[in-house]
């Protein structure tokens, strides 16, 4: 039998494993424990993404991985997926943002617009002339992994960071 990650408390509290709260499923996956008790790792949503960012995980779950590419939101893994492990009239399509590590090289004077160019919803702005890191606007970041792959610092990731909406 396989060791399971060690739980956080916060994951303790809401019953999630460490690994299962931070893995980064396709957009419209089924929350939590739902969509790896449907998916049968059949690997029909990984051979329907035409941008070939889904591969299969350690765990034979799909995964996204934001370093091979953006995703575009096709809906592709949806339609291919027979035992309905996802659901597509959940919006947004996941809770996925652009975070900016200090290794940005804007931060350190270099200049550097590689993530701001390649966002799709103009979400990342970078300040003029290194003077500081990139910032993400997490209201229009969509977590499409865009900049992920392409910054060369490697400072990019995204993480699951849930928009708070104002009371």
């Amino acid at each position: 039998m396989a060791a399971s990650a060690p739980l956080t408390r916060r994951a303790l509290l809401f019953g999630r494993s460490t690994a299962e709260a931070s893995a980064l499923r396709p957009p419209w996956a089924l929350p939590g424990s739902g969509f790896a008790s449907r998916c049968t790792r059949c690997d029909a949503c990984v051979g329907a993404c035409p941008e070939h960012v889904l591969l299969r995980d350690a765990d034979g779950l799909p995964r996204f991985d934001p370093a091979l590419g953006e995703c575009t939101f096709c809906g592709d893994c949806v339609r291919a997926c027979t035992p309905a492990a996802f659901d597509a009239s959940v919006s947004p399509s996941w809770e996925l943002r652009a975070r900016v590590a200090e290794g940005c090289l804007s931060a350190h004077g270099i200049v550097c617009s590689s993530c701001r160019e390649a966002c799709p919803e103009s979400a990342i702005q970078v300040p003029p002339g290194a003077r500081g890191a990139a910032r993400v606007d997490p209201e229009r970041c969509t977590g499409c992994g865009a900049c992920v792959g392409l910054c060369p610092a490697a400072a990019i990731s995204l993480l699951h960071a849930p928009l708070e909406v104002p009371a």
